[in-house]
Parts: structure tokens; sequence; C-alpha cells
């Protein structure tokens, strides 16, 4: 089924929001590592899991409900685990499972875990083999942050090769900004909700750009596939790219919704281990889709009438 939508029209308006959203992404991310006193404060900034800054989280699963702050007070009322007062605690949806997340490295700090699991047993609806310790070091953890990023780089880098060999460098320019607009808005929603971001969550982003660029793809082969039969009919670069979207929409209605589908199910029932990593990729399909046509599609356009120009 082909539309026959005017969307180029409303690309001045859905880009120019598009540029506001990304720049006000980029100062909430950015603001912290100008002014490191705000990752201290109540600033919206990535929360960053212990894969990335070192640490240990340790997993309580409780039989019955029970509070962060009750847990908060029970750590600070004993002597033995006064280490752990001062940790960041989180609890599931259901409040029934605690995650203590500490920056210091008690991995190995066999007594201070078997006073932990002991007194949790002892005062609280907890079996001791239940608890889940898992411990990562600072070294380890900055080599996490260095392969992440060269991860998400390279993967730009060989997109804009790629994509430039494939079609031209305007296209390779658009798919690119389309990426980094959806990684944008994935980052700047997970800062602002404080959602926690981890390997898994790394490997959702990476996915992100695998979808964006996909459906990207797409509208491209077929606006080349459209300029070839363009000499014919003397149409313009605005018809052409016009038409080639709509052509190529229903392809990405369906694949979108079925790929919405059981995601938004994994985050509805996926539960906490799988919160990060779902989440992000719902916002990869819907603001994915999006960019594709509002982001990377008008800059192809605005290329080809500045050379028009010339």
């Amino acid at each position: 089924m082909n539309f026959d939508l005017d969307l180029l029209s409303k690309a001045k308006y859905w880009s120019t929001l598009s540029i506001i959203v990304v720049i006000v992404g980029w100062v909430i991310l950015a603001a912290p590592l100008i002014s490191p006193g705000l990752k201290d404060s109540n600033w919206p900034w990535l929360n960053l899991g212990i894969d990335f800054q070192g640490g240990t989280k340790i997993t309580v699963p409780f039989e019955k409900e029970v509070s962060v702050s009750k847990i908060r007070s029970f750590l600070s009322s004993k002597d033995e685990l006064s280490q752990l007062s001062d940790s960041n605690l989180q609890s599931a949806a259901n409040s029934q499972i605690i995650y203590i997340n500490t920056k210091a490295d008690v991995g190995e700090d066999e007594v201070l875990l078997s006073d932990l699991r002991e007194s949790l047993s002892a005062n609280f609806a907890v079996t001791e083999e239940q608890i889940s310790i898992n411990s990562v070091g600072q070294q380890i953890s900055q080599e996490f942050q260095t392969k992440a990023m060269q991860a998400i780089g390279l993967a730009l880098l060989v997109i804009l090769i790629y994509i430039s060999w494939r079609f031209r460098l305007r296209y390779a320019v658009g798919a690119v900004s389309a990426v980094i607009h959806d990684v944008t808005i994935a980052l700047t929603i997970f800062a602002v909700l404080g959602i926690e971001i981890n390997l898994p969550t790394i490997a959702a982003f990476l996915t992100i750009v695998g979808y964006s660029l996909n459906d990207t793809i797409v509208y491209f082969d077929r606006m080349r596939e459209n300029s070839g039969k363009r000499a014919a009919r003397s149409e313009s670069t605005f018809a052409l790219i016009n038409k080639s979207i709509n052509q190529s929409l229903s392809r990405t209605l369906s694949t979108s919704t079925t790929t919405f589908i059981p995601v938004i199910a994994l985050v509805l029932f996926g539960g906490p281990v799988l919160k990060a990593f779902s989440l992000a990729l719902l916002i990869g399909v819907i603001v994915g889709t999006y960019s594709s046509i509002y982001v990377a599609s008008p800059i192809v356009y605005a290329w080809d009438k500045y050379l028009a120009r010339e």
C-alpha cells in the first residue's frame, strides 16, 4: 500500500523541534562534565552502573515488601555494616527486591558480606543463598567505559564510510545525524529518569543504531531507485524524496509495529533486570522511525537543494 502524504513539507517544523531537543539533551549530558559538582546534585545525569564506575551491587530478594528507608536505617544501625550505610538503595517495582549499590569494591570482603547475609536473614524474611553479589573493580570499569565509547564511535565511522561508498556523502551525513539524534534522545531520557546504564544498555544502544540505520537505508534506496527514473519525468528533488518516503512508509509501519509489540511486552513484563535494555529498545523503535523521515531525509533534500544553487 502506497501513501500519498505531504510529509516533507512538515520537515522544517519537526526538524527544528529535533534540533532543539538534541541541543537540550547535549546541555543536560555535557553540563556535569564542565561542572563536575553537578554530578552530586539533583541535576539529571547519567546513572552509570557498576560496570562503568566500579563498585558492588548487592541484590536482596525479600519474601515480603520492605521499604528502602527501612533498609537504610537498618544498615546505619549496624556497626559492622557501616561501610554500606551511604550506599545507593533502589527497589524493584514490587518493592520485594532491594538493590544495594556501593562505590566500594567489597566483593572480596568476606567478613562484611557474611555479616550482611547473616544480619538480613536474622532481621528480615531473606534467605542467605538468594543474596547475590556483583563486584567490578575501578580498572575494569574504566576499560568498559573506553570499550563502550570505542564501539559506538567505530560503528558511526563505519556507517559513514559505507553509506558514502554505497550512496553519496550527503546520504551518509543524513544517516549518521539520525543515529546521533536517536542515541542522544535515548541517553537524555535515561538521564532524566535516572535509569541505570550498564553493559546490556550499551548493547541496546547499538541495537538502536542498527535499527535506525536499517530504516534510513530503506528510504535512501528507494530515493536512489527513483532518481534513475527522474530524468524522463523532470521530477523535482522535493517530489522525489516525498514520493520515496510514501512508497516505503507502509513497510516502515509494518516493521515498527511488529517490533514494537514484543518490545512493549518486555517493558511491561520483563522485570527490573530487563528494564533498561527494553526501554532503550522501545525508545529506539519510536525515535528511529521518526528520525528516518524528519532527520535523515531533510538533510539529503537540503544538501541537494544547496548543490542545485551552485
